[in-house]
């Protein structure tokens, strides 16, 4: 679809990836709710940079995990924005409230990792189909690796939530398919300033090099603005026969063989 002029909400995007992707956005005319849930000033810097482009756009809070908080969301979306064309779920928590391994994980860290990626993503995608034109998008940012993956042992409640958010897409895909709403699933790999780059600083640079190394083809981690490159194809007319799939942004790590050592790969 012809991108100047839409409407679009990027939740969890006051920092990191959803300001990579509101800012692509901006840059080709999409006006942005920018939602966050405690980063307000970052949030405001987000904005300032929306209009920077050239669009514009508004601040939104909401805490995901609570339905009544994103029912107030959209409420906020449709006084300011009529309809929305496009949903961009990308919120998550701290690493402090889900980052456990599967023995140590509570159940209310289990539930947080769930209504943030899961329940939040069921609710915003029932309530957006309300605003929705026909041949919007709808865009999941997860990490698709949780699916069949367990050696990142605390992230088992977000791996499990994630897994579940996929499947979630391919529902919704086939349940607003008739109206052209395309439902997809972006999955980054190792991207700079996101939640890997919120781990310790010696294990951040642990992944940085090991990507750098060669474990990615393209011999380096990903950016925002990599992420907000996929979200901008996905949303393109051209992209109207895409939906249901999951399209990984990760310079081709997820092509690589964890059986044979890397100096085998390369040939």
């Amino acid at each position: 679809m012809p991108l100047r002029g839409k409407h679009a909400l990027i939740t969890g995007s006051s920092r990191g990836i959803g300001r990579g992707i509101a800012i692509k956005l901006a840059e080709h005319g999409v006006k942005t709710a920018i939602h966050y849930y405690s980063q307000e000033e970052a949030a405001n810097d987000t904005l300032a940079q929306v209009r920077a482009c050239g669009a514009d756009g508004f601040v939104v809070q909401a805490d995901v995990t609570r339905p009544e908080e994103i029912h107030r969301m959209f409420d906020r979306v449709q006084r300011e924005f009529g309809t929305l064309d496009i949903l961009v779920s990308n919120a998550r928590p701290e690493l402090s409230a889900f980052y456990r391994p599967p023995m140590d994980i509570t159940l209310e860290q289990w539930h947080m990792a769930l209504d943030s990626q899961a329940q939040a993503f069921l609710l915003e995608a029932q309530t957006v189909a309300r605003l929705m034109p026909d041949g919007g998008r709808i865009i999941a940012i997860s990490y698709s690796p949780s699916g069949r993956t367990g050696s990142w042992q605390p992230w088992v409640a977000m791996g499990a939530a994630k897994a579940a958010l996929d499947a979630l897409v391919r529902y919704f895909a086939v349940a607003l398919g008739r109206r052209g709403i395309t439902v997809n699933v972006i999955s980054p790999g190792a991207t700079d300033d996101s939640v890997v780059s919120r781990l310790p600083t010696e294990v951040f640079q642990a992944i940085k090099t090991w990507h750098e190394s060669g474990w990615t083809p393209l011999g380096r981690m990903g950016t925002p603005a990599d992420i907000g490159n996929a979200v901008l194809l996905l949303c393109m007319d051209e992209a109207s026969f895409i939906t249901g799939q999951t399209l990984h942004v990760d310079g081709g790590a997820s092509i690589m063989d964890s059986v044979f050592p890397l100096d085998i790969q390369r040939g």
